[in-house]
């Protein structure tokens, strides 16, 4: 019997799985011998829909799997037992990888917490408990005591995965020294920053691993009620976690008096309407409240006074996710993986202008170029890498110059950025990086809560700033402003988001002032992306007069005959770029201009 696997999470359907899935259903008869499962996201997106063929100890990955290969795939390997070669991108043999176009992208890495993701079907406890899941219950229940948990944990020297890096044991010895009515164990999986999906696809592909983690937090700090937070926006995740909560209370993982033990503990949804700060930890708690999700001063701390100012203890996704695996494997294991001060693995998401865009678990300490470059496969279309935006909109670039810099929670600050929750997007040569600096400010400044001025006034005026340099409006003085403003935002914002909220403004200054001057004193953009400061033009040696441009244009700036190069109106065009994606032989290009200052 084969066991067919499509990818299922939110990546995969997006890229049609369902159709494939739908495909390879009717395909197979009723009294089929072979069983088709979902699974989910083993982290190569870029090759989504997936489906892996599984025969005993062999497990062959099929990519870019629309309806028609599926069918070929159908009638050659699941019935014929062919395999097809060039449509292979994985192989493993008795748990060795031994092929595939997508070898590398999987051999560097280290995965931990994405140990199942891809692995198992998971709507599907059997399948957890299948591949070990909830040992790590038992034991941490029937033989440990809970100050034995936290001790394994401070061995462990994991620290938190949602940006600040706090050492996770240690966190846990607060809560657990505090006493109250009730004792709270928080999941945050309000995950926005742009270009993050790992804790999505973690709660899509693992949900019983966060819940896992959960519940050994909860038996070390004596918690009686959990809540995972997790916003509107990833249905599929909540409907994963509310499928995965229903099985473990069914199989007595949650609930009252736990195997016996005496301990009881339970979990809740509580589903986010979308807002940023509501990653920050107090917010968070405001809201669960049914409250508005602003900030509070601190102290007290969540350890002491958190939801329904009970003592409260708060991790992310990949935080939780990496505790069961601890527990079962001890502290020391997972020591090995990762650097003495930042052990352990990370799982990345690499969005943007990267070749292979997808999920990456690899150990602390390896540098950017390593995994760009290594695993990711370089930057898209061939073209120059210039930077990695780190942290999201706390976070900030880190130019090429900087590739061999460890990635880990030593290094990553001294860039001028930070770790964060574990998102890359990745930049080209065409990337504008003052465009950059005010794409994160707009996000920021349009996500603050407002409660204090700094944040919501100071960001409101670093903003405009940008958008002037960038319509070729800048001014003597502006970049002396924008740091001063950066300065004081950080100084007195009252969380963490309006503190770090200047960090993507300052580090492109830091980078890329030469591109900041080139605004302001030439009025010109080096990279050609601020429509303001560029032109659209058509090279008469490349153009064959097809028209394709002048038909796409959607206010008539392009002119010309048929068979004779055309012709684009400068002041007309509104630079949308229509032209350049209609033609076929590469004519349309982008070339700065230099504007009158205003």
């Amino acid at each position: 019997m084969r066991k067919i696997l499509v990818g299922m999470s939110t990546c995969g359907m997006s890229a049609g799985a369902k159709d494939t899935y739908a495909r390879l259903e009717s395909l197979l008869p009723a009294d089929s011998p072979h069983e088709l499962t979902i699974t989910g996201c083993i982290g190569m997106c870029f090759r989504e829909p997936l489906v892996e063929i599984r025969e005993g100890s062999t497990r062959t990955i099929y990519g870019d799997v629309d309806p028609a290969r599926a069918e070929e795939i159908f009638e050659k390997h699941i019935q014929g037992g062919q395999e097809i070669p060039e449509y292979i991108i994985y192989k493993i043999e008795d748990d060795q990888p031994t092929g595939g176009q997508e070898l590398n992208f999987l051999a560097g890495q280290q995965r931990i917490v994405l140990r199942n993701c891809g692995l198992i079907n998971p709507e599907s406890i059997d399948d957890y408990e299948a591949r070990g899941g909830y040992q790590a219950t038992r034991k941490a229940i029937a033989e440990m005591e809970p100050t034995q948990i936290i001790e394994e944990m401070k061995t462990s020297g994991l620290r938190g995965r949602g940006g600040a890096g706090f050492p996770t044991g240690l966190k846990w010895s607060f809560a657990a020294g505090y006493d109250g009515e009730a004792k709270y164990v928080v999941c945050n999986a309000d995950e926005g920053d742009p270009g993050a999906f790992m804790d999505r696809s973690v709660l899509e592909g693992d949900p019983h691993a966060v819940l896992e983690g959960m519940i050994i937090c909860a038996r070390a700090i004596g918690g009686t009620h959990g809540y995972i937070y997790c916003r509107a926006e990833y249905p599929l995740a909540i409907h994963r976690l509310e499928l995965a909560i229903e099985a473990a209370r069914e199989r007595g993982y949650l609930g009252p008096d736990i195997m016996g033990s005496g301990f009881s503990f339970d979990i809740s949804i509580k589903q986010g309407a979308g807002a940023f700060v509501c990653g920050e930890e107090t917010a968070l708690f405001a809201s669960i409240e049914g409250e508005r999700g602003m900030p509070r001063i601190r102290p007290p701390f969540p350890a002491e006074s958190g939801v329904f100012g009970q003592p409260t203890n708060n991790n992310n996704v990949e935080t939780y996710a990496n505790v069961p695996w601890i527990i079962n494997n001890g502290g020391q294991a997972y020591r090995a993986f990762g650097t003495e001060k930042s052990p352990g693995t990370k799982v990345f998401a690499l969005a943007g202008k990267i070749a292979k865009g997808g999920l990456a678990e690899v150990p602390m300490g390896m540098t950017i170029e390593e995994i760009l470059f290594g695993i990711g496969g370089g930057i898209k279309d061939g073209r120059e890498f210039k930077a990695v935006q780190m942290g999201g909109p706390s976070g900030g670039c880190i130019p090429a110059a900087l590739k061999q810099t460890p990635v880990d929670f030593e290094n990553i600050p001294k860039t001028g950025a930070i770790m964060g929750s574990g998102g890359m997007v990745v930049m080209d040569d065409t990337t504008c990086m003052v465009d950059m600096a005010r794409f994160f400010l707009t996000f920021t400044q349009d996500e603050s809560c407002g409660k204090c001025t700094f944040c919501r006034i100071g960001t409101l005026r670093m903003l405009e700033i940008l958008e002037r340099i960038t319509r070729g409006e800048g001014q003597p003085g502006d970049v002396e402003a924008l740091t001063e403003l950066g300065g004081r935002i950080k100084e007195a914002s009252l969380c963490g988001l309006g503190q770090t909220a200047p960090n993507p403004v300052l580090s492109t200054i830091r980078y890329y002032m030469d591109e900041f001057k080139a605004h302001i004193e030439d009025h010109s953009c080096p990279a050609g992306n601020c429509p303001a400061l560029v032109d659209f033009v058509i090279d008469p040696e490349k153009c064959n007069g097809c028209s394709a441009c002048a038909k796409n244009c959607p206010v008539e700036a392009i002119s010309g005959t048929l068979k004779h190069p055309f012709v684009i109106d400068t002041e007309a065009c509104v630079q949308c770029g229509k032209c350049i994606t209609s033609c076929s032989f590469d004519a349309i290009f982008k070339t700065g201009k230099k504007v009158a200052a205003r």
